[in-house]
């Protein structure tokens, strides 16, 4: 198997160089390429990519800013894995983890699986912050009557040809709640692992708003009306 790690990166000339060597240096139980985006960067992010120099590295650029789910749109469009995962250039998450969710895939017991995040006072970037992640994950959890720990979790690992054909419209962060909004709807449900988390504060450049979790609740509402496919997937 070969799987697809693909990264949405704006301006993040502080941590990128570090990102992606922290990716690049795991021992990973398949073989792996890193699909990088550069979404419309205005600071030095992509000469920091420029001159970075290995062979399961690619690097794609967006002329302007599009927003994390056009990014990933790009990175898919691209990518030659048979499985994918996201994972942020931020460092808020830690790519060690990244064979603890291939694990489940790899022994059969899994196709799609999730990294479920423990918030505690380390790894939360303040309450509300937290408090919004679980009202969207509880807002999904009744909608499509799941038991889900994290929608909006970063780690999220599946088939590509499954993100493929799930045809996510969102262009921005919506596009978590759109990935997990469909699956469920399709009543496929996570295997979720726990992972580690540290949430950077808005000082540091973290981007999200509450405004996003507004929109995920529409997502979802969206979602949950739409007639389900026909054909399951398991």
């Amino acid at each position: 198997m070969k799987l697809s790690i693909l990264m949405p990166v704006y301006n993040e000339e502080e941590r990128i160089a570090d990102a992606l060597k922290q990716a690049l240096a795991v021992e990973y139980p398949c073989e792996i390429e890193l699909v990088v985006v550069d979404d419309g960067s205005r600071d030095g992010t992509s000469e920091v990519l420029g001159r970075v120099d290995d062979a399961r590295l690619r690097v794609i650029t967006h002329q302007r800013n599009a927003g994390k789910g056009a990014a990933i749109k790009t990175a898919v469009a691209n990518a030659d894995g048979e499985y994918m995962v996201i994972l942020d250039a931020d460092l808020e998450y830690d790519p060690q983890d990244i064979p603890t969710l291939l694990a489940p895939v790899l022994d059969g017991r899994a196709t799609v699986v999730y990294g479920n995040r423990t918030f505690g006072s380390h790894s939360a970037y303040s309450f509300w912050y937290v408090m919004g992640n679980k009202g969207v994950t509880m807002a999904a959890n009744v909608l499509f009557n799941s038991y889900i720990g994290d929608l909006e979790t970063c780690f999220k690992l599946m088939p590509i040809e499954l993100y493929r054909s799930l045809d996510i419209r969102s262009r921005g962060f919506g596009m978590e709640a759109e990935v997990t909004g469909k699956l469920l709807r399709r009543r496929i449900r996570p295997f979720e692992v726990p992972i580690s988390y540290r949430a950077r504060g808005r000082e540091e450049g973290k981007k999200i708003t509450w405004r996003d979790g507004v929109e995920a609740l529409w997502i979802l509402g969206r979602e949950r009306t739409r007639r389900r496919p026909a054909t399951r997937t398991r």
